[in-house]
C-alpha cells in the first residue's frame, strides 16, 4: 500500500480509504447504498487491513449514525493502529439547533461522534458542508478548541466552493487557530469540475486532497454501457438521487475510452477509473465505498500499478469538457496561469 502525506500536515496515509456510507442502511436515501451490518463491516474491515488499508472515513448523517456505531464496532480493540475521519454540520435531528456550524451544534456532534465511534479522538473531522449563517471565526475557534482539547487531531472541509475555503483558511492564519488540512470532494473521471478552482487552491494551500465518489456517482462500476440498460447495482435503484446530472453521450464516450484501456491491461472499468484519480495533481487519498467484499476487491485492484502517460492522455482527452468562465478564458493565458503538474 503506499501511502502520501495529507496536505501540509505531518500526517500521512494510504492511498485508498474505505468509505463507510454503505454501513447501516438506514433512510430512504441511505438504504439504496448498502446495508452493511456488523458482522459484514468487520469482514470488510479486516480485509481492507489485510490489504494495507487502516483509514476508514464515515460521518454522522451516514443512515443517522449508524454508520459510525457499525465501524466502531468493527474496529473495537484495534483503534490505536487505525485513523478514523468523520463530519458533522448537516442536520441530525429536528431541533433548531440539531444542524450547522455553530459552536454549540458542533460540540454536541463531535461528542456524539466520539460515543458512537467508541474513541476519545477523531483522526480527520471534516465541516461536511459550508454554513454561511455562522460566521467562520465562530466554527473555527470551536473546531481549534477541540483540537487543544485532544478531541480532534487534524481538520478538514467538504463540499465548501473556493472562496469558502479561502475564507477560513484565511480566518486560521489570522487568529493562529487549527487550519484545514484536507479538502474531500467530489472528483471523477465523468466529474471533473473539482480541477478548475478547488484543485488549484488545495495545492496552492497545501490541502491534501480526498476523493469522493470516484465512480461517478455509481456511473463508472462498468454496469453502464452505450446501448445498455443497468440492471443492478445502486444507481438502478436510484441510487443516483443528490447527484449530478450526466448527459448520456458525455458518459458513454468515457466509458468507450476506459473499455479500450480495459482491454489493454487486462483492468475493470472502477480500476481504471481509481488509478486515473491516483495519478492527479494534490490527491492524497480516494474513498472507495463497498456494498460487498466483492466489491472491495474490485477497488484494491486499482492500487500496484499505473496508467501509461498515453492512456492518461486518452482518458483526459475524453473526459474533458469546457470550463466555466472565468476557467476557459484563463486557458488562453498558460504562461501565467499555469496548470497543475500532470495537466
Amino acid at each position: 500500500m503506499e501511502f502520501r502525506q495529507l496536505g501540509r500536515s505531518g500526517l500521512t496515509v494510504p492511498v485508498l480509504s474505505l468509505g463507510t456510507g454503505t454501513f447501516g442502511g438506514k433512510g430512504e436515501f441511505f438504504s439504496k447504498w448498502g446495508d452493511t451490518d456488523i458482522a459484514g463491516a468487520k469482514r470488510m474491515v479486516d480485509r481492507s487491513i489485510e490489504a494495507g488499508i487502516n483509514f476508514f472515513d464515515t460521518a454522522d448523517i451516514y443512515s443517522s449514525g449508524a454508520s459510525e456505531e457499525i465501524l466502531g464496532a468493527a474496529i473495537k480493540g484495534r483503534r490505536q493502529d487505525l485513523l478514523i475521519s468523520t463530519k458533522g454540520t448537516f442536520p441530525m435531528g429536528e431541533g433548531a439547533n440539531d444542524k450547522g456550524s455553530s459552536r454549540h451544534h458542533l460540540i454536541r456532534a463531535v461528542e456524539g461522534s466520539l460515543r458512537r465511534l467508541g474513541t476519545d479522538y477523531i483522526d480527520v473531522y471534516f465541516m461536511h458542508g459550508f454554513d454561511a449563517l455562522t460566521p467562520v471565526e465562530e466554527t473555527l475557534r470551536a473546531l481549534d478548541d477541540m483540537v487543544r482539547d485532544g478531541k480532534l487531531r487534524y481538520l478538514g472541509c467538504s463540499n465548501f466552493s473556493g472562496w469558502q475555503v479561502m475564507k477560513s483558511l484565511a480566518a486560521s492564519d489570522r487568529h493562529g487557530w487549527s487550519r484545514y488540512v484536507s479538502y474531500q470532494g467530489y472528483y471523477s473521471l465523468v466529474g471533473r469540475d473539482y480541477e478548475w478552482e478547488l484543485m488549484p487552491l488545495s495545492l496552492d494551500q497545501g490541502l491534501g486532497t480526498m476523493v469522493w465518489s470516484p465512480l461517478g456517482w455509481g456511473r463508472l462500476t462498468g454496469k453502464i454501457r452505450r446501448g445498455q440498460d443497468p440492471k443492478q447495482g445502486r444507481l438502478a435503484q436510484g441510487g443516483d438521487k443528490g447527484g449530478p446530472e450526466i448527459a448520456d453521450e458525455y458518459l458513454y464516450r468515457v466509458v468507450d475510452a476506459i473499455d479500450e484501456i480495459a482491454a489493454e491491461t487486462g483492468k475493470t472499468v472502477p480500476q481504471i477509473a481509481l488509478n486515473w484519480l491516483l495519478q492527479r495533481p494534490g490527491v492524497a487519498n480516494v474513498v472507495v465505498g463497498a456494498r460487498n467484499e466483492e466489491q472491495l476487491e474490485q477497488n484494491l485492484g486499482a492500487i500496484g500499478w499505473n496508467l501509461s502517460e498515453d492512456q492518461v492522455r486518452r482518458l483526459d482527452e475524453a473526459s474533458q469538457r469546457t470550463p466555466s468562465y472565468p476557467y476557459w478564458h484563463q486557458r488562453g493565458f498558460d504562461e501565467r496561469n499555469p496548470k497543475p503538474t500532470a495537466w
